[in-house]
């Protein structure tokens, strides 16, 4: 029978990440994400990842991790949280009546959220070689019948440790290095704290921001040009300030690079899609065809040889009339 089609899911990223795998990957995720969506144009997505993706991934892909995170394409719990990444998922799952996609049981969670066994609340996920990937409904795996039934245990209820450590690639600023030493933990604790806490930069200057919101509202229409690419996206120039164009808004599809949907300095139709007050950021989606822009082609001036001179014809000999002799 034919998968129906959810409105909205919950994506579990840190099980697709893991799926087949001994530690997550960044770019299977994104492959798992990207097929959803081919598949289920017309379903909202959310993914979240546990506090601890960052550090598990490969070092190469912290950067684009970062910039998913800041670009609120991937949620990750708050630190504390009660029940890790999957009460997170759970809660979020639960409040907007979503499908989880994910091919975990979640049985400690089983007593909490009896809802998991509804139909069409629970999607699974794997990649098939030559295929890609399926996804298909399921339902959550209950414990066997000769052990007893758990209820969700003082681990999976503790609060999420904050790690100790920055992910890989991270730069300590000169003052956080003082605290290796271990006469000056106790005083420098608080500081490298507030280094991980540090509030991310904003996108724009704070008067053009408030304009641009004051003027357009969400849905308004908009022009720009493509200033720079980012991890999933672009970046577009509309008067003062930038707005960010993701993969998920450009096309439904969602095209697999940014580079190869739009080019820097071309104009583009664009709708106002939502606001970020802490970064003040934009987020803006695509209106209609793009149109490319016409790069003006230099030409090189050649210099062009003088004709040939051509010889001119022996001027008639005009002969003068005889005079008459007188």
């Amino acid at each position: 029978m034919a998968n129906r089609v959810p409105k909205h899911v919950v994506v579990d990223g840190s099980n697709l990440a893991t799926e087949g795998r001994t530690s997550p990957s960044l770019k299977q995720l994104h492959e798992a994400v990207l097929s959803f969506m081919n598949e289920y144009s017309d379903t909202k997505v959310t993914v979240v990842v546990d506090a601890t993706f960052g550090h598990r991934i490969d070092k190469r892909e912290v950067a684009e991790f970062n910039a998913a995170i800041d670009n609120n394409e991937l949620v990750s719990p708050p630190a504390g949280a009660v029940g890790r990444g999957d009460g997170f998922v759970l809660t979020i799952a639960k409040k907007i009546g979503a499908t989880v996609v994910s091919n975990d049981s979640y049985q400690e969670f089983h007593q909490d959220h009896p809802w998991l066994f509804d139909g069409g609340r629970l999607m699974g996920g794997k990649p098939v070689p030559l295929v890609g990937w399926v996804f298909i409904d399921r339902l959550p795996v209950r414990p066997s019948a000769a052990k007893s039934v758990k209820k969700a245990s003082s681990e999976a209820n503790r609060p999420m440790p904050i790690p100790r450590t920055p992910p890989p690639n991270i730069k300590l600023a000169a003052k956080t290095k003082v605290a290796a030493t271990p006469t000056a933990t106790a005083t420098t604790s608080v500081p490298a704290q507030s280094a991980r806490t540090k509030p991310t930069t904003a996108v724009n200057e704070l008067a053009p921001f408030l304009e641009f919101v004051e003027k357009y509202k969400i849905g308004s229409k908009v022009k720009g040009a493509v200033e720079s690419y980012s991890a999933h996206g672009v970046y577009v120039r509309i008067g003062d300030v930038l707005g960010y164009l993701p993969l998920r808004l450009m096309a439904n599809p969602a095209p697999r690079s940014a580079r190869e949907f739009v080019k820097i300095g071309q104009q583009v139709s664009l709708v106002v899609s939502s606001f970020t007050a802490s970064r003040r950021s934009i987020d803006v989606s695509i209106v209609g065809p793009v149109t490319a822009v016409k790069k003006a082609v230099t030409v090189k001036k050649t210099k062009k040889r003088p004709a040939a001179v051509q010889a001119r014809p022996p001027a008639a000999q005009t002969r003068k009339a005889p005079t008459k002799k007188k």
